[in-house]
């Protein structure tokens, strides 16, 4: 006798789908669904008296610590640090020797406090007991894995060599945190000066620049005052000029909404990220922090994934889309379609203008000799340690260049106020010896 189940979803775009299917039981509700074209998170039997049985076969786990939750709280997903931890876990334990379905529940079972992780686990341990495979299975949660990682593990269990995969895909995760990370760390103390700098120029133009105007109109009136002086009284009263009354504050309210508005608007566009990206590998002294960072990036990806078994045409166009560069990934589309020609690597990377020469030539060696994956990562390790020299170069350049700008901002507005005082003092002067 057929029953009805509720089930929750994701279809191949990774939205979540809700509704009822008529099976004799779980696992036939479940692959009814993959049928259709659907993975499912959560299945319960739908009962008169409103009751449920549980979620998917295998699931009874995930029944009891959240297979509910799953279905109320929306899409579950994990940044890349949670991500690359549970990665090199589940490649530890597939090592040990634990099939695949038993090592996500154990990951599911120890992620106690971690509900995104737990749901996560659980769902891909139901869909692999349900007949998919691993690939099919991470397809649903698009918001967590991306496209390498996904075509890395399709590889990796079309090879037999899953664990292995992963084991690469937690050490290229791992290795991206890290130059992240320093990255963003050498970003820190900039910020700060420049936050800092802001403020007191903003303190001083808005609360003390104004007085000095009242002062000077009635000391010196009718004198006409210092071009330097008339500069910063001018961007002093647009800065006081929507506080003043009501209707400068809706009028500056509006104005500055409409710029939020179209630059949200223009940062979406090619265009922008093209010449974003441009002004970022031309000028000096970024360029050189980009460059390396952008080139350690490109290697470190496509090494890792040809070296999983991902052909090279495929991992170019992963590569391509996960370059977070607009100029390296047109790069590396003519080098795509130069390669899908029948050419070597090396000449269009040359053409492009933007890798290093000794990138170019290990690549055109690691063609030659049939390594190239292995010299790809052997490059990434080069340039990895280059990134950390060069942000320490760029932070020693960046810290004084702040101190200088700190220094003639406010001793621009300092000399400004000082010019006038110099006048007034001469008229008192004249006026006493008169």
């Amino acid at each position: 006798m057929a029953m009805k189940f509720a089930y929750t979803a994701m279809d191949g775009q990774g939205k979540e789908q809700h509704g009822r299917v008529e099976a004799e039981n779980e696992q036939e509700a479940s692959a009814k669904l993959k049928q259709q074209g659907l993975f499912p998170t959560g299945i319960k039997e739908i009962r008169s008296g409103g009751g449920g049985r549980g979620l998917q076969a295998g699931g009874a786990t995930a029944a009891k610590k959240g297979g509910l939750l799953s279905m109320q709280l929306g899409t579950p997903t994990l940044n890349t640090k949670k991500l690359s931890t549970a990665t090199r876990q589940l490649a530890t334990l597939l090592n040990a020797g634990l099939p695949l379905v038993r090592a996500l529940r154990t990951l599911e079972r120890q992620a106690k406090k971690d509900i995104s992780l737990r749901r996560i686990t659980g769902d891909l341990a139901n869909s692999v007991e349900g007949g998919s495979t691993f690939t099919e299975a991470l397809q649903a949660h698009p918001k967590t894995f991306s496209k390498l990682y996904i075509n890395m593990v399709r590889a990796g269990e079309a090879s037999g060599a899953l664990e292995g995969v992963l084991e690469r895909l937690a050490v290229f995760m791992e290795k991206g945190q890290r130059i992240a990370g320093k990255v963003k760390s050498a970003m820190v103390y900039p910020v700060i000066v420049l936050v800092v700098a802001m403020t007191i120029t903003s303190g001083l133009m808005v609360f003390v620049v104004p007085k000095f105007g009242k002062i000077f109109e009635e000391m010196l009136p009718g004198s006409k005052l210092p071009g330097l002086t008339r500069f910063v009284i001018g961007i002093s009263n647009a800065m006081v000029a929507p506080f003043t009354n009501l209707n400068n504050c809706i009028i500056y309210a509006i104005l500055l909404a409409v710029l939020a508005v179209a630059f949200s608007f223009v940062r979406k566009t090619k265009f922008w990220n093209y010449y974003r990206d441009l002004l970022a590998v031309k000028l000096p002294p970024i360029n050189t922090l980009v460059i390396r960072t952008t080139v350690s990036r490109f290697c470190r990806t496509l090494g890792t994934l040809m070296q999983s078994g991902v052909s090279v045409l495929q991992a170019l166009q992963i590569v391509r889309d996960t370059a977070g560069n607009e100029i390296v990934s047109r790069a590396v589309q003519t080098i795509h379609d130069a390669v899908k020609e029948g050419e070597n690597m090396s000449k269009p990377m040359y053409e492009a203008d933007i890798f290093p020469g000794m990138v170019v030539s290990m690549v055109e060696v690691g063609e030659e000799t049939g390594a190239l994956p292995e010299m790809l990562n052997r490059v990434a390790d080069i340039y990895e340690e280059e990134v950390d020299r060069a942000v320490e170069t760029l932070t020693s350049l960046i810290e004084p260049f702040m101190m200088v700008f700190l220094a003639i901002v406010i001793g621009t507005i300092v000399i400004a106020l000082f010019l006038p005082l110099v006048e007034l003092i001469k008229n008192i002067g004249s006026q006493s010896a008169g």
